[in-house]
């Protein structure tokens, strides 16, 4: 036998490869995230180019509980959870309900709602109908707040609303204000009037007169020209100032807008809390001047007891 016969046979040993199916889960996962994603971007440019009035019904349609809007009932006497109470205790429903009166308390109905927007667009076209009055638009703004409507009266460099540094009011911010009042007076809210300044302070000025006196003497001022105009006494309910301390959004202190007078229609619940205002329970500390619990001397009339007795005075009958 030859010596290439010896030779072993190469044996080649080819493993097969099987390509397995990994699934489609995962087109599944990327076609709802981009769904979702153009969803969004659908919500996004239909907000941006609704107006002021549909983007505030868009809000109060969310802000109604989804229990609530299926029954047709009263949102107050509904819970918006499934499972009822919201205290620790499961079957406590005290800590739920008071949760739900507190946030129907501090939340305006739609017929408040409908109200003040309806003054506000009547205010806003009476202003528009005066050519003297329609340059004053820029400088009146609108807006909802925890305690009403408010309605600010802005100053600015080229139109300032009162004499620089006094409370003499403008000829025009005096025709403002008397076309507001008749407006003003068809609303059974109360009305609060506070006066702001801005930071700067004064230089050669009076004694002892500085922006807090300007500030409440501006908004008393306000409240003449409205009762001038015809509203009633009776619904004003707080005339304050604030000085330069609630500066306005994205403003530095020092800006001219910030020399405002805000007139807040109050809603009905405020202006009950403003003349009856409550106590909180278990947090005061008795009066030192008034006898305790059952005629029990105060520590105030033992101290006094006490000195009498250490100098030999008689007690006082």
């Amino acid at each position: 036998m030859s010596q290439g016969d010896n030779r072993r046979p190469i044996i080649i040993r080819r493993k097969r490869v099987v390509h397995r199916h990994h699934g489609g889960s995962w087109k599944i996962a990327l076609a709802d995230f981009m769904t979702a994603l153009m969803a969004l971007f659908l919500v996004m440019w239909m907000l941006s180019t609704a107006s002021r009035q549909e983007r505030e019904g868009v809000a109060e349609y969310f802000s109604t509980p989804l229990v609530t809007a299926i029954a047709g009932g009263d949102s107050a006497s509904m819970s918006e959870n499934v499972i009822p109470g919201g205290g620790p205790d499961p079957v406590y429903t005290e800590g739920e309900r008071a949760r739900v009166d507190m946030r129907q308390r501090s939340r305006p109905s739609e017929q408040q709602r409908r109200a003040f927007r309806d003054l506000q667009r009547r205010i806003e076209m009476a202003i528009d109908a005066d050519p003297d009055l329609k340059q004053l638009r820029d400088q009146l703004r609108f807006d909802m707040t925890p305690e009403g409507l408010r309605i600010q009266l802005v100053d600015s460099e080229q139109r300032p609303m009162f004499e620089l540094g006094s409370d003499q009011v403008a000829p025009y911010m005096r025709d403002l204000l008397r076309l507001m009042a008749p407006m003003l007076n068809e609303l059974p809210n109360d009305l609060s009037i506070s006066g702001h300044t801005d930071s700067l302070a004064y230089l050669n000025g009076y004694h002892g007169y500085g922006n807090w006196e300007l500030s409440s003497a501006r908004a008393n001022a306000s409240r003449r020209e409205l009762v001038s105009g015809g509203l009633d006494p009776a619904k004003l309910l707080r005339v304050a100032g604030f000085a330069d301390q609630v500066v306005m959004p994205d403003t530095e202190p020092s800006d001219p807008v910030n020399r405002r007078i805000e007139l807040l229609i109050l809603f009905e619940q405020v202006a009950e809390r403003i003349r009856a205002p409550g106590q909180l329970d278990d947090l005061g500390v008795p009066s030192p001047t008034r006898n305790g619990p059952s005629g029990a001397p105060t520590l105030l009339e033992e101290f006094n007891e006490s000195l009498r007795e250490t100098l030999g005075k008689p007690p006082e009958s």
